[in-house]
């Protein structure tokens, strides 16, 4: 990097030893219980941000994936089939 480079980065008058780096940290982090009590604060706002599905949506994302099921279910038993029968001509 170059020097005005260097001079132009954010915090680049005092560079951090790492004991003024642990320090910093050690100061700023909270207890235990504050963390989960931080934590459950975040679960319960991001569940509110969820949209659930109406009844129509609901039909339509289940049926796309029955249909789903269903032809890939298909595909496998014929590979099975297809198989079990060149299987059984190589070795019967």
């Amino acid at each position: 990097m170059s020097e005005t480079a260097a001079s132009a980065a954010p915090g680049a008058d005092a560079p951090r030893t790492p004991d003024s780096a642990a320090k910093s940290s050690k100061d700023t982090r909270k207890g235990l219980f504050a963390r989960i009590a931080l934590f459950w604060r975040q679960v319960v706002s991001e569940l509110k941000k969820v949209v659930r599905p109406t009844r129509s949506e609901l039909v339509t994302y289940t049926s796309v994936v029955l249909v789903f099921v269903a032809v890939v279910m298909a595909f496998v038993t014929v590979v099975d089939i297809g198989i079990g029968k060149l299987t059984l001509w190589m070795f019967g």
